[in-house]
């Protein structure tokens, strides 16, 4: 039996991996987070019986409290309770799937309590990953990597040498604008960035997707979990999303995965790694496809990854600041109280306007995100 603590149990990560649990008899729920969403939890809660639940807000934590003050499952709330989920004592594999830089301190947590790490908090490694990764191979800790593109350099890797890798190739599907100029993005809406041609996912990181800051984050999470710099990660726009990414070795042999575009495959060989499990999923059907393409990536028109690699190769704090302008201008556009465009804008405009920190600590981490929130908000 496999103990889980699942982090962000009420997103798309967190509903898909309780859905591998219900097939997988040996995986036992024992901790749950989610931020507010506290009808799903009590679903959760009754179906899995977890030990302890984390209600991120502490005034939908008082109404689950009310709700099973005669059931046997401590509630709790805040940073404090989110931290208690995922060091708990019980648990043998924390999923860490929370949106956003309040993955970090759990992550952290977790790692010194010596847990395994199923890894789907992408700002953990983008903004801390100068302290996580040394952490980790200081206290022993596997992280394991869920996004798919990750999941797939590492199933690439696995039983190679990683010395002899000369390139990670990067895959990205272009996102629902692919082809498109800034000039015919002007007029985008909400509903069109949330139209993902080939992934279902939250919305959040749906909209990364769709100005493609989300594969220059993703290219900064590589560098950490693979150890390598970042002229040895390439992007490569894969439109139709089988190829999942691909690993190139000095002597030119390229391993890659391929496979339908869906997260709980990822999902299920992170819980079970080393071992693969039985999936009742859709296969690839190499007779029905027309063919697998490729194209650079478009630097000029998205201006989100170009200011994301700027981003990743000046280091130090500015990935903080990256992230944080990017989750604030997302949640501004997710409101529709901004456009499309006015993302990256502001993005660009809090790097400019930064006071550049060379190894941040967490505490500096997490100041400079509430410092790039406030020069925002007093500047749009």
């Amino acid at each position: 039996m496999k103990n889980i603590s699942i982090l962000g149990s009420t997103g798309s990560i967190g509903t898909q991996t309780l859905d591998i649990v219900r097939n997988n008899l040996d995986l036992n729920v024992v901790a749950i987070a989610g931020n507010s969403n506290v009808e799903l939890l009590r679903q959760q809660i009754e179906e899995f019986s977890p030990d302890i639940v984390c209600v991120y807000q502490e005034e939908k934590a008082e109404e689950l409290r009310a709700y099973y003050k005669d059931y046997e499952v401590k509630i709790v709330s805040g940073m404090d309770g989110l931290i208690e989920a995922a060091t708990w004592d019980s648990a043998d594999i924390v999923l860490t799937a929370v949106v956003g830089m309040i993955g970090i301190q759990p992550t952290i947590a977790a790692i010194k309590a010596r847990k395994t790490i199923a890894l789907a908090n992408k700002e953990t490694l983008v903004c801390a990953g100068h302290i996580i990764m040394p952490l980790s191979r200081e206290m022993g800790v596997k992280i394991l990597p869920v996004d798919s593109e990750h999941s797939a350099i590492f199933q690439s890797l696995n039983g190679e040498n990683p010395r002899q890798l000369e390139k990670i190739l990067l895959t990205a599907s272009g996102g629902p604008f692919r082809g498109w100029t800034r000039e015919q993005m002007k007029n985008v809406k909400l509903a069109d960035a949330l139209n993902h041609p080939n992934w279902s996912m939250g919305k959040k990181i749906t909209i990364d997707s769709a100005t493609m800051v989300n594969k220059g984050l993703e290219v900064i999470e590589a560098k950490w979990l693979f150890n390598v710099p970042y002229d040895k990660i390439q992007i490569v726009v894969q439109p139709q999303s089988l190829i999942h990414s691909m690993v190139q070795f000095v002597d030119g042999g390229i391993m890659a995965q391929l496979g339908t575009p869906d997260m709980k495959l990822p999902i299920q060989y992170a819980l079970f790694y080393p071992d693969r499990r039985e999936m009742d999923s859709e296969r690839v059907d190499f007779g029905k496809i027309a063919g697998i393409t490729f194209e650079d990536p478009d630097f000029e028109n998205f201006k989100g990854l170009a200011l994301a690699l700027r981003a990743a190769k000046e280091g130090g704090s500015l990935p903080t600041v990256f992230n944080a302008a990017n989750e604030y201008a997302v949640a501004k556009f997710l409101k529709e109280e901004i456009s499309f465009l006015d993302i990256t804008e502001m993005i660009e405009y809090a790097m400019n306007n930064h006071e550049f920190i060379p190894n941040p600590t967490v505490e500096e981490i997490l100041k400079i995100e509430q410092d790039t929130r406030k020069l925002l908000e007093e500047r749009f």
